[in-house]
């Protein structure tokens, strides 16, 4: 049996509420990766996949396949 080589990567993701209610999921580092979901869990979930597709589209066309270190990121309060 074969055995199949996989490579993992760690992308940022950003996820907000819209005005709707509906949590909007991106992926900065790779054109075009949105998603959203009723819940964060749904929106992260549905990033996960365009994820693994946009992946599997520039694996395909033979183009790089961004190996980047992200860093973390928080919110902030601020007053003024």
């Amino acid at each position: 049996m074969k055995k199949i080589k996989t490579q993992t990567y760690n992308f940022p993701v950003i996820v907000e509420k819209d005005e709707d209610g509906f949590f909007v999921a991106d992926c900065p580092d790779l054109q075009g990766a949105h998603a959203q979901g009723k819940t964060i869990e749904e929106a992260i979930s549905n990033i996960r996949d365009v994820i693994k597709l946009h992946l599997k589209i520039l694996k395909e066309d033979k183009q790089d396949i961004p190996n980047l270190t992200p860093v973390s990121m928080t919110s902030l309060e601020v007053a003024i």
